[in-house]
């Protein structure tokens, strides 16, 4: 039987990594993936940062609902039209503002017999864990029906930060195992039963988030995008994109993730939906995005 692995956690806590390191980890040992991708906005440039390894017919990305609400029938759908293989398993990211509780309530009803119940994995951002202000009980949230809590930020926090935040996540979810990326054995995942923790119900239209993209023109310098990220509202808790940059022939990806911090990096290949920028969060419009990137010429 096929074993089916999500993966959620707050918006930046490194959900992306931790897939890419499953990915990499599960072809290694004789595996073969296909992975499900949902974000609010063009989900297809995450996609295609995974092809190194997979090829496109083995990763679908579902763009523009949540997959714990509104895309859970779309997601089921997408999981049943998987095609059978040998040593196949399944990985599923969700958006970060997805509800995990509900999620994994019905995620598993209507699967096809050849696959395993669901088991969930959270991703735990040790350095900004319960700093996200109103946000506070959504990240919490992520955590409670996880059969698996991964560390990550570890090298940002200090020993006492560290056995504190353990320390609070016991307390949700006291029946996970909780590991790092240095020390997780995939081969254990796919034996992982799911969680019967006891959890706090979450008001998920809360998270409802509103989200916007528009085309990004040709940037004069990596410059441009750190200007555009600065101006863009803090109340936009995402932000990425894929952006042309005179005089260099590939395309670079870039996010600011809900710290603030910018990060750019080679994007891999041709976005399919061309150059975009993306936010989410309270704010999001596209008029404020416009002008975030007048300003940035």
């Amino acid at each position: 039987m096929e074993a089916i692995i999500t993966v959620v956690g707050f918006l930046g806590a490194g959900k992306t990594t931790l897939l890419k390191f499953l990915i990499n980890s599960f072809i290694a040992k004789g595996w073969d993936p296909f992975v499900i991708l949902n974000d609010y906005e063009n989900a297809s440039i995450d996609a295609q940062q995974l092809t190194q390894k997979l090829s496109l017919k083995s990763i679908k990305p579902l763009t523009g609902s949540c997959i714990c609400c509104s895309g859970i029938v779309e997601l089921r759908n997408t999981v049943n039209r998987i095609a059978a293989r040998k040593n196949g398993i399944t990985l599923i990211e969700a958006n970060g503002t997805s509800d995990a509780c509900s999620l994994m309530e019905f995620l598993g009803v209507g699967l096809q017999d050849r696959f395993l119940p669901p088991i969930q994995i959270s991703v735990v951002d040790v350095k900004n864990w319960q700093k996200r202000g109103e946000y506070n009980a959504l990240e919490s949230n992520q955590i409670q029906v996880s059969s698996l809590l991964v560390l990550t930020h570890l090298d940002e926090v200090t020993e006492d930060r560290q056995a504190a935040v353990v320390k609070e996540i016991k307390a949700l979810n006291p029946m996970a195992k909780i590991l790092t990326m240095a020390t997780l054995d995939v081969t254990l995942l796919p034996e992982l039963l799911p969680s019967t923790n006891l959890v706090q119900k979450l008001d998920h239209q809360k998270a409802h988030w509103s989200s916007s993209s528009i085309d990004l023109p040709v940037l004069w310098n990596v410059n441009c995008i750190h200007k555009i990220c600065a101006q863009l509202p803090s109340s936009i808790v995402r932000i990425k994109g894929c952006a042309k940059i005179v005089g260099e022939s590939n395309y670079t990806y870039f996010e600011r993730k809900p710290d603030g911090e910018v990060f750019v990096r080679p994007f891999n290949g041709i976005p399919i939906t061309g150059t975009k920028l993306l936010t989410i969060g309270p704010g999001s419009a596209p008029n404020v995005l416009e002008k975030a990137i007048k300003r940035s010429f």
